[in-house]
């Protein structure tokens, strides 16, 4: 048997690393759609901060002696911040992306997928983009607040497994884009995370103000209760450079021209809303929502934020803006839910999404 020599071993794994290395390259040199795969990716910086905020002070005084169990005035809470966590590549893009949930969730549902699939947020890193990823006031990491809520803990799966129209349970709709094993219903069902307070729609805002201050430029990313919020952080600060949403649940409208069944609350002054038309939109919605009214209130839910989306980027384009309203089985992608972002086919929504982004001249 011939032995190989250490010397001619090394000399060889060198080979195979550098014959990787050159196929990875021109893989990537000959290819406008989303890098995947496990291949190392070059951080500069990460980290992580808290944005925004209020201290609240309690009446009384402090004694410094008394023990640390017993309840005693004169004391502050550091509370209704955001926690963000961020990572920039080398050779980073010049808008970062920042991202901010839905109900029910946290960052993590652009971090990962229910089988352990790369989420939004490392397909983006890995093609050069900046990412700053969210939990809001009250949600997450950024847990402490100022004003108390009920904690529930109401067995609720099957009624948001039906909400996020994966389907009508206990059935999973047809050609759904949403692993069925029961490893992955559970992982799923584990991102679910509570309100720890009471948070208002403004406190939410003023924190992803904050976020932006500190990222700079950037892409807002929505999800679902995160749609409205962010419209309303787009407003207040011209950081934003574009808000891409996947299935918000409501809009902001100006007064005057708020329809009946929007859940973006009452309408806000024309020139607040103008804000809206100076940066490109565009909104995502996933698959089965019907044309007609059903026996399902979830899916009457969902077809009516359809018809609200599309009546407000009307409105949006009406005063000279750029938003699109996006419905996926109409452009032939079929099978997405709530979660468009983390369903089995997230890469190519990534991919449409880099598409629009180029042609916004978004990625530079």
């Amino acid at each position: 048997m011939k032995i190989l020599s250490l010397k001619k071993i090394k000399q060889s794994t060198a080979l195979v690393i550098i014959a990787i290395t050159i196929s990875q390259f021109f893989t990537a040199c000959t290819s406008t759609k989303q890098t995947m795969g496990n291949t190392p990716i070059t951080i500069q910086q990460q980290g992580s901060f808290s944005a925004g905020g209020t201290v609240k002070k309690s009446e009384g005084t402090f004694d410094a002696l008394k023990p640390w169990h017993e309840q005693q005035g004169g004391q502050t809470r550091h509370g209704d911040h955001a926690d963000v966590f961020f990572q920039i590549p080398v050779n980073s893009k010049r808008n970062a992306m920042v991202f901010l949930h839905g109900y029910g969730q946290s960052r993590r549902s652009w971090q990962t997928t229910a089988d352990g699939r790369q989420g939004f947020a490392d397909i983006f890193l890995r093609n050069g983009y900046g990412v700053y990823l969210v939990d809001q006031p009250g949600r997450g990491a950024a847990g402490q607040v100022s004003s108390p809520g009920q904690i529930t803990a109401t067995p609720d799966d099957q009624t948001w497994f039906t909400q996020f129209r994966i389907g009508l349970y206990p059935n999973f709709n047809e050609g759904v884009q949403f692993p069925k094993d029961s490893l992955s219903m559970d992982n799923f069902f584990r991102m679910m995370t509570p309100n720890t307070g009471t948070v208002s729609e403004e406190t939410i805002v003023n924190a992803m103000s904050a976020v932006l201050d500190k990222s700079g430029a950037g892409i807002l990313f929505t999800h679902s209760a995160g749609g409205v919020p962010g419209w309303k952080t787009a407003i207040k600060n011209s950081n934003v450079k574009a808000v891409i949403a996947i299935e918000p649940g409501g809009f902001a409208f100006p007064e005057g021209e708020v329809p009946a069944d929007n859940r973006g609350g009452k309408g806000i002054p024309l020139e607040e809303f103008k804000k809206l038309t100076k940066i490109p939109i565009v909104v995502y919605f996933g698959d089965y929502i019907p044309k007609e009214e059903t026996k399902a209130s979830s899916l009457n839910f969902w077809r009516n934020v359809l018809a609200t989306a599309r009546q407000w980027a009307k409105v949006v384009n009406a005063h000279g803006g750029d938003a699109t309203i996006v419905y996926l089985p109409e452009i032939g992608i079929k099978g997405n839910t709530h979660f468009i972002m983390s369903d089995l086919n997230n890469v190519e929504i990534a991919n449409l999404i880099a598409k629009w982004l180029k042609e916004k001249g978004l990625d530079k």
